[in-house]
């Protein structure tokens, strides 16, 4: 914003101070004239009148430059300016008329923007200027023979409009590459925006992709400790309560327990090369089978499933494993089930996945944890259906739909 302004101010204040110094060159090159008439006074109301016409030329040039803003009243004015121009010509001579027009010219060219009303001032003022010149050499010399006339006509209208067209092209390639300068740095400016805005939106995206990546280590981490802990805990438990009555089956018990801490260690670095992008996959059925098998060892949980060969991607395929995971621990410690019984079918262009098990269930609906809720916001993700249905003392039933996420491995 502040180089906004910037741009602005040098614009209007370079426009505005150029004005004022031609106006002041106007009164400068006004006050010789003045001088001269004064010096060599014939009559006396001629120096009046060419002072009144200078004064009036100042006043109307300041109010055309810094007041008048439309191009039908700026062209009255300088209808007016070549009026007292003629004058003031006729009453001093010639001398100074071109360099006059320059400057009236000059003022115009800076007021006006379309290059095609400067080009009408341009010639209006070339064909004013001829006669202006014409007009004041014929009056302020009216003895001069009709050969010394034409020469001198001739060579002073030339003159004169070379230097309106000399002034015409400068004054136009100054405005031009002004205003192309104050364009690129507009540009620059825009250009400087859209970086820090692109800059800003990357760094937004940056954030979010680390708050995706965090929340999408912490699920892999606790579906896969979550499960193996929560066999670990429930085959310790059950020792505990053996280790009086039955010795050697609560020793079998801790060394499935300790089996299944190995496999928990084993699982979390599989997990870590996995978030690394260095893991290997197994067959998404083989996988299920043996995380069903883990769970199950050791305990007295029974299992029933139906599995498909599917093939999803790589990503599928870790959120189908650990969703079982997350569910399989679910039912175990929050529904206290004891039978699970899971499926996995191919459906068209995707595939189902049902769990469900034979725990308390849940009264009035069931409340999302970490885990649940992790897994519906994926499947949402994904574009697929969540759904889920249980009551209390008939265990708990969630099925997983996605239908762009597999094929049939047959």
């Amino acid at each position: 914003m502040a180089n906004n302004f910037k741009i602005d101010l040098m614009s209007r204040k370079l426009i505005d101070y150029t004005k004022l110094v031609l106006v002041l060159l106007l009164i400068a090159i006004e006050i010789v004239i003045c001088a001269q008439t004064f010096g060599k006074i014939i009559i006396v109301y001629s120096f009046s009148i060419t002072l009144i016409c200078c004064v009036l030329l100042i006043a109307l040039e300041a109010v055309n430059a810094f007041v008048i803003k439309n191009f039908a009243a700026k062209m009255v004015f300088y209808g007016l300016d070549s009026a007292l121009l003629l004058v003031i010509c006729i009453l001093t001579g010639n001398s100074y008329l071109s360099i006059l027009y320059c400057i009236v010219l000059t003022q115009c060219y800076l007021s006006v923007e379309r290059f095609r009303d400067k080009t009408i001032l341009f010639g209006i003022s070339c064909g004013l200027f001829s006669v202006s010149f014409v007009a004041g050499w014929i009056i302020g010399n009216p003895e001069a023979t009709v050969y010394n006339s034409l020469v001198e006509i001739l060579s002073g209208v030339l003159f004169g409009l070379l230097a309106i067209i000399l002034d015409y092209i400068i004054v136009l390639f100054l405005l031009k590459f002004y205003r192309t300068n104050l364009e690129l740095r507009a540009a620059l400016k825009e250009a400087d925006e859209n970086r820090a805005r692109l800059e800003e939106v990357y760094e937004q995206l940056t954030q979010t992709k680390v708050f995706e990546e965090r929340n999408r280590i912490a699920r892999e981490i606790h579906d896969t400790a979550g499960h193996s802990m929560t066999t670990v805990i429930m085959q310790t438990e059950a020792a505990k309560l053996l280790i009086d009555e039955n010795p050697d089956e609560a020793k079998n018990r801790i060394i499935s327990a300790n089996v299944q801490a190995r496999n928990a260690l084993e699982q979390m670095r599989e997990s870590v090369h996995l978030l690394a992008g260095r893991g290997k996959i197994k067959p998404l059925k083989d996988e299920l089978e043996e995380v069903i098998a883990q769970t199950i060892d050791g305990t007295d949980i029974k299992a029933r499933y139906d599995l498909d060969e599917i093939q999803p991607d790589e990503e599928i395929h870790r959120f189908v494993v650990n969703s079982v995971k997350e569910l399989l621990s679910n039912g175990i410690r929050h529904g206290k089930a004891t039978a699970f019984y899971l499926e996995l079918k191919a459906v068209e262009n995707g595939f189902s996945l049902l769990v469900s098990d034979n725990g308390c269930g849940v009264c009035g609906g069931a409340k999302e944890g970490f885990g649940l809720r992790g897994i519906r916001e994926k499947v949402e993700k994904l574009g697929g259906r969540f759904e889920f249905s249980s009551e209390e003392g008939e265990g708990f039933e969630i099925k997983i739909i996605l239908v762009n996420g597999g094929k049939n491995g047959d």
